[in-house]
């Protein structure tokens, strides 16, 4: 048979590197291959396909006996159906003032899930039993928006990690207040990678409730899940999965990136090694006098503080974000595909620019 026409060419320069967002970074050639051997033929659409259900299989290995996944389209989704399925019209979630709800999605969780965000200020991206407190009353005051729910993100917004010890003393500190706690783990892989422990160590088996499932950022095209740990949401799950827009129809597609990632070690392989070339990145840029790193550098991101002229010089040669322009802070991602010479090269521009 002749292999099927197509008139696509490349609109890019695959050679082409930048330290801007993991999710710059292409599809990896497993994730790719296991789209194509889902391909062909019918299956049940909405979710009642094989691979769905080969994927709970794989889910409760990882997350608990109890555990459902239910894949959505997005990060942003799957933190916002999550959130919902926690919490009442009239409730309100404990978060870090940096945290992804808050910042990075465009109102959706306030706008879209009509959810009450109280922010906290934290120097390091992670919330304390102490700076929950700072939100977490009123529960009885008609005039105040309730605290229902504590979302905490690993890794942090600021590339920090919790400790399996400190996410446990979070959700110990939320249920005495009958609070249930969400995990954005839209680079959960990273966080477990670095701390060298299984995913459940610091979800189910800490007290986590409900989480958001990353994919995207380590090696999907697309796609992520929330994970019900507590199963008085799974109800709400279903209907405000679709209410949401997060229904997949050919869900087939997401659940297999998700199933080639988590079946083996392909998640892990993939955060190693994104982790690893933050951590060679971090070395490079601290041989770099008038360069400082802000964090420790626990995941796949480095935040420095150069001055403003630099940055934009080096912004022409590679894309990077700027992630606090007044302050002069930039951010720089690695993903599974970085390599040690884009690291190498990039470090030697940093040094360059910073030398004129």
């Amino acid at each position: 048979m002749n292999p099927p026409r197509t008139d696509a060419r490349r609109h890019h320069d695959p050679r082409v590197r930048g330290f801007a967002s993991d999710n710059y970074a292409g599809v990896h050639p497993e994730v790719l291959a296991a789209l194509a051997l889902a391909n062909g033929g019918h299956q049940v659409a909405y979710g009642e396909d094989d691979y769905t259900g080969n994927l709970q299989r794989i889910v409760r290995s990882h997350f608990g006996a109890g555990a459902e996944a239910f894949p959505v389209f997005n990060g942003t989704g799957a933190n916002v159906v999550a959130l919902q399925a926690v919490t009442d019209r009239w409730g309100a979630v404990i978060c870090a003032e940096s945290a992804h709800i808050n910042v990075d999605e465009g109102g959706a969780p306030e706008r879209v899930g009509g959810l009450k965000l109280l922010t906290v200020p934290t120097p390091d991206g992670k919330l304390t039993p102490e700076l929950i407190d700072r939100q977490a009353y009123g529960w009885e005051d008609e005039h105040r928006a309730m605290p229902q729910v504590v979302s905490i993100t690993q890794s942090t917004e600021l590339g920090t990690l919790y400790t399996p010890e400190e996410i446990r003393a979070v959700c110990e500190h939320a249920h005495a207040r009958g609070m249930t706690v969400h995990l954005d783990g839209s680079r959960i892989a990273n966080a477990a990678a670095s701390l060298d422990v299984p995913m459940r160590t610091f979800t189910n088996a800490a007290g986590v409730d409900i989480l958001s499932l990353g994919g995207t950022k380590n090696g999907a095209m697309f796609g992520e899940a929330v994970v019900v740990i507590n199963q008085d949401a799974v109800r709400r799950m279903k209907h405000i999965r679709k209410m949401s827009m997060q229904l997949a129809s050919k869900m087939r597609f997401v659940s297999v990136q998700l199933e080639a990632l988590l079946a083996k070690d392909l998640w892990l392989r993939n955060a190693r090694h994104a982790n690893g070339m933050a951590q060679r990145l971090a070395e490079g840029v601290r041989a770099v006098h008038g360069v400082e790193i802000l964090h420790p550098v626990q995941a796949n991101g480095v935040f420095a503080k150069l001055p403003h002229d630099v940055s934009e010089r080096l912004q022409k040669r590679f894309r990077f974000y700027f992630w606090d322009e007044a302050e002069g802070v930039v951010r720089w991602m690695c993903a599974f595909d970085t390599t040690e010479d884009d690291v190498d090269t990039f470090v030697a521009a940093l040094k360059e620019e910073m030398a004129r």
